[in-house]
């Protein structure tokens, strides 16, 4: 068989391989999203209790999340223990990365290894060696212990986005800096920041979206008065199935997509900065 009358076969072999694999990316996607997108339609449930089908539909749960003085205090919380967390792994992780950057450190994957362990070691277990070191201590039933707890989980993505932002930095360029007279803190914030901004950004919506998240560490570290928001639904699982619960998964999960979507326009960003074409 001549290759002009084999070419047309393999064509539409490729053509018909396409499409199976679209239709199979499509059924898996829809596998992963059909949960999630069917806690919406019940956070509108009309009634006091969870049921399907639904009879009737309104925004009452929602209201309660944002005016009932325990969701509120929940919401709270979150948003402070997020933002110190935040700050504290942003400004640490920023730092580490900056000294790894350098290819001359001494035990430069060794300090990587450490820096990065909090993403492999269960959450429990950081949670439980917290715990005993926090009390001894005495911030175990405080903000302060969850603040440094979720400040230890967010590290390892500032240091990763950073290191990988830093990785085609021209160093160059804050030596010149320091040459010209500029202090070292001159030099990264008037010539390196303005450059790796994507990467600390992208790192510290990691850090934030993990602290936000997190329940197990709240579990064990917070007291009465440090419940956040993945707690109270935590325990409005097993006290009470009220359809707020749905209503703050559903406002969770927009947050999450928010996230994502900001994450890809700073990626898109960093892209075009480097002038790398896709």
């Amino acid at each position: 068989m001549s290759l002009r009358t084999r070419h047309p076969y393999e064509t539409r072999l490729q053509r018909w391989g396409r499409y199976g694999f679209l239709v199979l990316c499509t059924l898996i996607f829809i596998f992963l999203l059909a949960p999630i997108v069917a806690v919406a339609p019940l956070a509108l449930n009309d009634d006091p209790y969870l049921s399907f089908p639904i009879r009737g539909y309104s925004l009452r749960w929602f209201v309660e999340v944002f005016t009932d003085p325990t969701w509120t205090l929940a919401i709270r919380n979150s948003l402070l223990i997020g933002g110190l967390a935040t700050l504290l792994s942003t400004t640490l992780g920023t730092l580490a990365a900056l000294g790894l950057s350098h290819s001359n450190l001494p035990g430069r994957r060794l300090i990587m290894a450490l820096l990065i362990s909090p993403m492999i070691v269960p959450v429990i277990i950081l949670a439980v060696g917290a715990y005993f070191f926090y009390s001894t201590l005495g911030i175990a039933n405080s903000i302060a212990g969850i603040v440094l707890a979720h400040a230890a989980l967010g590290l390892p993505f500032v240091v990763i986005t950073v290191t990988a932002t830093l990785s085609g930095f021209d160093h160059g360029l804050t030596r010149a800096a320091r040459s010209l007279g500029a202090s070292p803190f001159t030099a990264f914030r008037r010539v390196m920041l303005p450059i790796v901004w994507p990467g600390v950004l992208s790192g510290a919506l990691f850090a934030f979206g993990t602290s936000f998240d997190e329940v197990v560490v709240v579990l064990f570290l917070g007291g009465p008065e440090e419940r956040t928001l993945p707690r109270q639904m935590w325990t409005g699982l097993r006290e009470q199935l009220s359809p707020a619960i749905l209503a703050a998964a559903v406002l969770l999960v927009a947050f999450s997509v928010g996230l994502l979507v900001i994450l890809e326009i700073l990626r898109r960003r960093n892209v075009a900065m480097r002038g790398i074409r896709e």
